[in-house]
C-alpha cells in the first residue's frame, strides 16, 4: 500500500503526511479538526463522540473501496461544558433522513444567540430556525405550524396557543405586531414574534413543525405567510407576486399532490421546540394590573404527529 498511500481516507480527508519505516512500512497522519471530514458529533454520557471511517480506495469512485475501518474519537465533556439544546431559549434535533434541524431564540441584535429567556411582555422574540444543507439539493425552511404551550412536550389535553397554522399563516401577524424577517438563506427563517399573555409569568415553550421543502415548489399548502396592515392582505414572504397563495389563510389551506422533486419518505419535517421562556410584565405597569388569565385564545391541544407528506402536525381544535 505505501506506493498508493494517498488513497488511503480518513472520512472525506487525504492523509496529510506519509513516513516511510526501515521496514519498508509506511506510517500515514491524519491531521484535522474534528469539524472536518465529515465527522458525525454524538453526545452520549460524560464523553463528546465524533465518528467517521478509514477506507482504502485503490480505485477511484464509484468503484467498491477494498477495506473500511470504523473509527471512534472519544473526549471527556468539560466540567463546564453545556450542551447547545440546554441553554436558554434554543433546541436542535435531527430529523430521520439525517437533516439537522436548528431552532433557537435570538438576542435583541439578532447576532447570537440570547443569553436570557426572559421576555417582557409586548418585545419581540427573534425565532431563528435552520435546515443544514449538507449533500441535499437547495431546500427551503418553512414553519408549518407553531404553537405556544406551558409544557415542553404536547399532549392530549395539553393549552396551547396557537401562533401559526394553516400550513404557514401567521395568526400573530393579525392579533399583534408579529411577521417574518426577509430571508437571509433558503434554508433558514427567522419569525419576529411579538411576544403575549398567554402563560404570563410561566414557563412556556413554542413548539413548530418545520418543513425543508423545494423552493420551486410553493403552493398553498407549503408556504410562509404573513398579514401587512398597512394594506390588510396576506403577503407571501417568498414571492409577494404570488402572494395568492395567502388568500386561504382566512379559510382552509388545503393539501396538494407533491410536484417536483421526488423526497424520501420521512426527509420533510421535524417538530421542534424552544423553551422555557419566561415573558414577564414590564415593571412599570405591574403595579396598576390586575390578574390576568392564560389568554382568552387558549384552546385544548388534540393531536401532534409528523408526517413526511406535511399534512399532521400541531392541531388546535
Amino acid at each position: 500500500m505505501v506506493p498508493y498511500a494517498s488513497r488511503l481516507f480518513l472520512g472525506s480527508c487525504m492523509p496529510s503526511n506519509l513516513h516511510v519505516l526501515p521496514t519498508g512500512q509506511g506510517e500515514v497522519t491524519f491531521h484535522y479538526q474534528y469539524n472536518e471530514c465529515k465527522m458525525k458529533k454524538l453526545l452520549k454520557g460524560k464523553h463528546i463522540i465524533y465518528q467517521t471511517e478509514m477506507s482504502y480506495r485503490p480505485q477511484a469512485k464509484p468503484k467498491p473501496a477494498a477495506f473500511v475501518q470504523p473509527i471512534k474519537c472519544v473526549i471527556k465533556r468539560p466540567g463546564d461544558w453545556v450542551p447547545h439544546f440546554l441553554n436558554p431559549g434554543s433546541g436542535l434535533s435531527e430529523g430521520r433522513s439525517g437533516l439537522v434541524f436548528h431552532m433557537a431564540l435570538l438576542n435583541e441584535q439578532m447576532t447570537g444567540i440570547a443569553k436570557t429567556n426572559i421576555i417582557t411582555l409586548g418585545s419581540f422574540m427573534p425565532i431563528w430556525a435552520a435546515v443544514e444543507q449538507k449533500s441535499h439539493q437547495p431546500l427551503l425552511l418553512l414553519m408549518e405550524e407553531c404553537v405556544a404551550a406551558t409544557t415542553a412536550e404536547l399532549q392530549y389535553g395539553s393549552q396551547v396557543y396557537p401562533l401559526i397554522s394553516n400550513k404557514g399563516c401567521l395568526l400573530e401577524s393579525v392579533r399583534g405586531n408579529s411577521k417574518f424577517l426577509p430571508r437571509y438563506h433558503t434554508s433558514a427563517i427567522i419569525l419576529y414574534l411579538q411576544s403575549f399573555k398567554f402563560g404570563l409569568g410561566e414557563e412556556v415553550y413554542i413548539h413548530c413543525k418545520l418543513v425543508a421543502w423545494d423552493p420551486e415548489s410553493l403552493d398553498e399548502s407549503k408556504k410562509t405567510c404573513h398579514f401587512i396592515k398597512e394594506t390588510e392582505s396576506w403577503e407571501l414572504l417568498d414571492d409577494p407576486l404570488q402572494s395568492s397563495l395567502c388568500s386561504c389563510c382566512e379559510s382552509t389551506c388545503k393539501s396538494r399532490a407533491k410536484r417536483g422533486v421526488h423526497w424520501a419518505s420521512g426527509s420533510l419535517s421535524h417538530n421542534s421546540v424552544v423553551g422555557p421562556l419566561i415573558i414577564v410584565e414590564r415593571p412599570d405597569l405591574k403595579a396598576n394590573s390586575t390578574a390576568v388569565g392564560s389568554a382568552s385564545a387558549a384552546v385544548q391541544f388534540r393531536k401532534s404527529s409528523v408526517q413526511a407528506d406535511g399534512d399532521s402536525g400541531p392541531v388546535a381544535d
